[in-house]
């Protein structure tokens, strides 16, 4: 997943990003200016629920004041007067959000939701009096216009165009009739997206299976005593529970061998928001996708993913559609094939059982074990997530010349014990760049997944500021003294979400909106970090056995590479029925819309396998609805890995390989540093040379390459 926080989402909804706080307000902690080394960190050990709503309405009147003082500023409108000027207001604003984003992600409580929820509409209906605001539209339009006479400076005329783009796409040109009613609209879906949100948390926090000691059969030593941990915490001593989440859904179904528990554990895991309770998110969906119809009409759209997709890469929705429908035949063929072999392992082992879609990691695991003598615990034994976390680093120092230093406990706020922080610094020349956060273990109050986000981004704009980022995951926290071994998989999406963070920390712009990001491109850069886990000098350096300290043997990585196009069909149709489901449902006319039904013949028409589910179904699908990031751009993962295969296969050829230098500073230097300071095409072509091809990606993933 891309970053997470709510004031980005809005600002990136507006075209503009937050920068840096350092305006001292009063005495509520979330608008105080922040202090103490590194350039000042946010004081997240005395955040207080109670004075999250105080400060963000204080917060968003000082905003609105600083805009309407732009709006009416008697000189005639420059780039300098109202351009930098907007970059430059919100720091208040951009300070409280930090720790909203906080209590939202990492520490939500359920009176922190009841906060959010009256929240909610105040944040639209300040967002609609900057976009409507007329005479702050007329300053900004004719800004606009003159830099087509007369362009400013690239990165200037970057910021001028995103800016204008920005507040047209948002109805800045609407009459006022058509105004308020885009307001309204506006409002309405943030109390939506919250109430989706939230039900979703519900249903991972309510919905646990709880096994005794004769229901662990399969299961690996460290997941149950995780198991027994939680259950523990829970109250329910002498139990193991296995909680509504992927990490802890994933293992159980793929080694246990309760049948009936895997179905139960399975249900729970895709049902969320879908249990015909009050909690149910099917007529929040059927809402949201008419309200979000009836807002792009105004401004003379079709249908939501038209306007949405105009300034992605993907430029429109037939393109998007066009990429995955390419790919679709292939991997539900991979799919067929892989069913094949499960069932084969099944018969002969006399289970007598149709495989179902609880089953598939099951039987995939054993498939895996025959045709590539690989077993996944055996693997893990070599993931240790603080090795992991080694290996990231070195990585970064490989590639973009970081060093990572752990500050000493207490000289940094954190809002939990769990999280750690690193200082990061030049190792040529020792300068600070900036300080990262890890926040690895799932709790209560956390949502699921795993993201990357940051509190201070980077700009040159009021002299440089310091990188503050920070990545997130969901781990079961192991034992006290015990090391906590992950699957290749969640390593793989730990080094994705690592490369977010070097996205942040790598930027070289000027004005704080260049820090945005176009959402089919900017998973490129961390989707391409992952490559880097299975290069020779991170196993031979950091895979290493949790007992023995041995590295992990040859034959064992000979067989993880072997088999890296293992279980492609199950990995691709699951995101992609979920990246076509997106796309299908904005497409389509949202009147009377029956949200299960379009899901089940959508599918149907899709020919989508029986044997497992899209990775997102509609009624939990977050990435789509509780919010607007994601909306028909959960493609986004498959543009960017045509550019990630693309780009794996320059340094595969480059004579140092994966560390080759010259590949690496071409790969800051065009790919991470600008950020969204040139169109992200032209970025792409001066580091390849030319557009990415979609043959990259079919060969990645072994699927045959059709003329």
């Amino acid at each position: 997943m891309k970053t997470s926080n709510t004031y980005t989402s809005l600002l990136i909804f507006l075209g503009l990003v937050v920068f840096s706080c350092t305006t001292e307000w009063n005495q509520n902690t979330l608008l105080k200016s922040w202090t103490g080394p590194y350039l000042g960190t946010p004081a997240f050990d005395k955040m207080q629920v109670a004075d999250v709503k105080p400060a963000m309405l204080k917060a968003m009147r000082l905003k609105l004041s600083e805009i309407e003082a732009i709006a009416t500023n008697p000189e005639p409108p420059t780039f300098e007067n109202t351009i930098v000027a907007m970059e430059r207001s919100g720091k208040v604003l951009d300070c409280a959000f930090t720790y909203y984003g906080i209590f939202s992600s990492n520490m939500s409580s359920p009176e922190f939701r009841e906060v959010q929820t009256e929240l909610a509409p105040l944040f639209s209906e300040f967002q609609s009096k900057i976009t409507q605001n007329e005479l702050l539209f007329k300053r900004i339009k004719n800004v606009y216009e003159a830099s087509k006479i007369k362009p400013l400076e690239a990165d200037q005329q970057r910021v001028v165009e995103l800016t204008y783009q920005g507040f047209a796409m948002n109805g800045a040109d609407l009459d006022d009739v058509k105004k308020k009613r885009y307001a309204a609209i506006n409002k309405e879906l943030s109390s939506l997206y919250t109430k989706f949100s939230n039900n979703v948390l519900h249903d991972e926090e309510n919905y646990v299976t709880y096994l005794n000691e004769n229901q662990l059969d399969g299961l690996l030593d460290d997941f149950i005593k995780s198991a027994a941990r939680v259950a523990n915490s829970k109250g329910r001593q002498g139990e193991y529970a296995v909680t509504n989440t992927r990490s802890s859904m994933d293992p159980f179904l793929t080694f246990s061998t309760e049948r009936d528990l895997r179905k139960q554990v399975w249900s729970n895991y895709y049902a969320r928001g879908d249990n015909g309770d009050s909690y149910d998110n099917k007529e929040i969906i059927a809402q949201i996708l008419k309200l979000r119809k009836e807002r792009v009409a105004f401004l003379g759209y079709d249908n939501y993913a038209a306007w949405r997709l105009q300034n992605r890469m993907a430029k429109n929705p037939e393109n998007a559609m066009a990429l995955m429908e390419a790919v679709w035949p292939a991997a539900i063929t991979r799919v067929a094939e892989e069913v094949t072999d499960m069932q084969a392992v099944a018969d002969a082992n006399g289970d007598n059982i149709t495989i179902a879609p609880w089953d598939y990691r099951f039987y995939a695991e054993k498939v895996r074990k025959a045709k590539y003598d690989l077993d996944s615990d055996e693997v893990k034994q070599y993931l240790q997530l603080d090795k992991l976390t080694a290996a990231m680093h070195y990585v970064a120092s490989r590639l973009f010349n970081y060093s990572f230093s752990l500050v000493k406990e207490g000289e940094v706020p954190v809002f939990h014990e769990d999280v750690n922080v690193w200082e990061v610094t030049d190792n040529q020349t020792g300068a600070h760049i900036g300080l990262w956060y890890l926040d690895p273990y799932a709790r209560e109050g956390k949502r699921s997944g795993a993201w990357a986000t940051t509190y201070r981004s980077f700009s040159t704009f009021d002299g440089k500021t310091n990188v503050l980022a920070s990545n997130n995951s969901n781990f079961v926290k192991p034992a006290p003294g015990e090391a906590l071994l992950i699957s290749w998989d969640d390593a793989t999406t730990f080094f994705h979400e690592f490369g977010h963070a070097l996205h942040f920390f790598a930027s070289e712009v000027r004005y704080p909106t260049l820090n945005s990001g176009v959402r089919d491109y900017t998973e490129f850069q961390s989707q391409l970090l992952e490559r880097w886990l299975s290069t020779d000098e991170v196993i031979d350096q950091f895979l290493v056995h949790q007992e023995t300290d041995a590295p992990m043997p040859d034959a064992l990585v000979s067989k993880i590479k072997k088999a890296a196009t293992f279980s492609q069909g199950f990995a691709t149709t699951e995101y992609l029925a979920s990246a076509l489901m997106d796309m299908k449902l904005h497409l389509a006319d949202p009147t009377d819309l029956d949200v299960d039904l379009f899901e089940r013949e959508t599918l149907a028409a899709l020919n989508m396998p029986k044997e497992l589910p899209m990775r997102h179904r509609t009624s939990h699908f977050g990435h789509v609805f509780s919010g607007e990031g994601y909306a028909t751009a959960y493609y986004g993962y498959m543009w960017a890995d045509v550019l990630t295969a693309d780009a794996s296969e320059a340094f595969r050829e480059a004579p140092g390989g994966f560390y080759d230098q010259a590949m690496a500073e071409k790969l800051v230097k065009h790919l991470f540093a600008p950020r969204n300071s040139i169109e992200p095409a032209q970025a792409y072509r001066l580091f390849r040379g030319r557009d990415a091809s979609i043959d990259a990606l079919m060969r990645a993933r072994g699927f045959p390459i059709t003329p």
